[in-house]
């Protein structure tokens, strides 16, 4: 059985300036108590899934750090998408997460300011990668602020599931695992469809088993390699 140490970093607030076109424009928000607490909730159960899917392969051990002071600093990803890479985490990584203290990362952080219909310009709820020496050795996520009905919409802790599985499948593909097809985005091209209830589960399962048919072989995490 493995244990994978998870550190949640929570950024309630945004204080930043961002070049968006020609102009500049302030962020200056908070997330709500209540999409603070839906995030929290959706993680609680994260480490549930992890030790279901892999049948008591891996397990979490998480905690849980809400940073005192606002996010200053985004990074751009694309035209007009920005996202907290860990240039804009460094100070919490480095004083909360030094090399080797844990095996993944993942940044709250709020993103839409619902109360006045104002967002952070970017398209992805989630944005996951492997763990590398930017991210202290750590696999690294951050998932935004999202409403009630977003959460609910998800298995519970299927969002930061997710999100760690692009740094999971990572980490194994650079130790000789052949990964499918996108890993965890591969779900509809490997044909299988999302249930209401369980979300993508049935494929993050295959996934993180082995068990993903792709050109006739089985691809994925065995559940031998997990240690």
């Amino acid at each position: 059985m493995a244990e994978w140490k998870a550190l949640l970093l929570v950024y309630p607030k945004l204080d930043l300036r961002l070049n968006i076109g020609r102009k500049c424009q302030r962020f200056d928000h908070c997330a709500a108590e209540q999409e603070i607490g839906d995030a929290l909730q959706s993680f609680s159960g994260f480490p549930d899934l992890v030790r279901e899917l892999t049948s008591g392969a891996a397990t979490i051990r998480s905690e849980v750090v809400e940073v005192q002071q606002p996010m200053h600093s985004l990074t751009i990803r694309a035209p007009n998408e920005f996202w907290p890479s860990p240039n804009d985490t460094r100070g919490e990584l480095d004083q909360f997460a030094p090399a080797g203290r844990f095996d993944s990362l993942f940044i709250f952080w709020p993103q839409h300011d619902f109360a006045r219909g104002d967002s952070v310009p970017g398209t992805a709820w989630g944005l996951g990668m492997g763990a590398s020496e930017w991210s202290n050795g750590a696999t690294y996520a951050a998932v935004a602020n999202a409403t009630s009905s977003a959460w609910n919409g998800e298995a519970r802790g299927e969002v930061w599931l997710h999100e760690w599985l692009h740094g999971v499948c990572h980490h194994f593909a650079r130790r000789g695992f052949v990964m499918p097809e996108r890993d965890a985005d591969g779900a509809e091209l490997h044909g299988y469809t999302r249930s209401p209830i369980h979300g993508w589960c049935d494929y993050y399962r295959d996934l993180m088993s082995g068990n993903v048919l792709e050109n006739g072989q089985r691809l994925g995490i065995p559940r031998n390699a997990w240690g």
